[in-house]
């Protein structure tokens, strides 16, 4: 090689080496390879063995008090199909369900529920134990719901983060990898529970490991979580708003 080419063979090499720093300086990112690092950029929970990921995104999901929580919930009361936004003092949203959709709103300890005439008149979450006078009186109000009364057990937990989030985010049976996904154009890590049989959770690449997405152990429902952080408005409702029951819900 003559003096001349080894001299431009440098010159390429440091231009390379110049224009590879560049990149790296705007783009944040660690270095330059000749093989695409799929961990490149991220918050580095990829390269953690899924026992790691699944309490990095307990914790994350703890640090902040809000999230929204949206999908389906399949348990032994049926389907429920969900669109939650929660915070440690409560929760609001609204709940489908094979009698109708309703409204949740929950202050504290407080919670009421809000449903049209066709929901009261089926009872409820009853089975065809409604009434007409009932469900007029109902109708578009924010019913209280007594702490002693079944409803409240069945569905104060819906607006329960903490409690909510403890048992969702927990994957059965052994816990492994599987692979890069992207969800809503986030990228994430899926850990899965019994290769899948257990749950899958997809948990964020970027920023704070938030879980993202949820497809619960034996086909029990799939959840979608965002808005981590973002404020969520609780206000009780106004004295005109609300139907005071006293120690039991008609027809619960």
């Amino acid at each position: 090689m003559t003096a001349i080419s080894q001299g431009r063979t440098r010159r390429r090499a440091a231009l390379a080496g110049a224009l590879c720093a560049l990149l790296v300086t705007g783009a944040g990112l660690t270095g330059c390879s000749s093989e695409e690092d799929p961990d490149a950029g991220t918050n580095g929970v990829g390269k953690l063995s899924p026992d790691k990921i699944q309490s990095r995104t307990r914790a994350a999901a703890k640090s902040v008090a809000t999230v929204r929580l949206a999908g389906t919930v399949v348990g032994k009361d049926g389907t429920y199909t969900l669109d939650m936004r929660l915070s440690d003092n409560g929760g609001t949203g609204s709940v489908s369900s094979k009698n109708g959709t309703f409204h949740l709103l929950k202050v504290g300890e407080q919670l009421y529920l809000k449903a049209d005439a066709a929901y009261w008149s089926h009872g409820g979450e009853a089975d065809g134990k409604g009434s007409e006078a009932a469900a007029d009186k109902l109708e578009g109000k924010y019913v209280k719901v007594p702490e002693e009364d079944p409803t409240y057990q069945r569905f104060s937990g819906f607006t329960d983060k903490n409690a909510l989030l403890d048992g969702l985010l927990t994957l059965h049976g052994t816990l492994a990898t599987d692979g890069r996904h992207q969800q809503d154009g986030v990228r994430t890590i899926r850990i899965t529970g019994d290769k899948g049989a257990g749950g899958t959770l997809d948990v964020s690449l970027e920023g704070t490991p938030f879980p993202l997405r949820l497809v619960r152990a034996g086909n029990a429902g799939t959840l979608r979580l965002a808005d981590w952080g973002k404020d969520v408005a609780l206000k009780e409702p106004s004295k005109d708003e609300t139907v005071d029951y006293g120690q039991q819900l008609p027809s619960s």
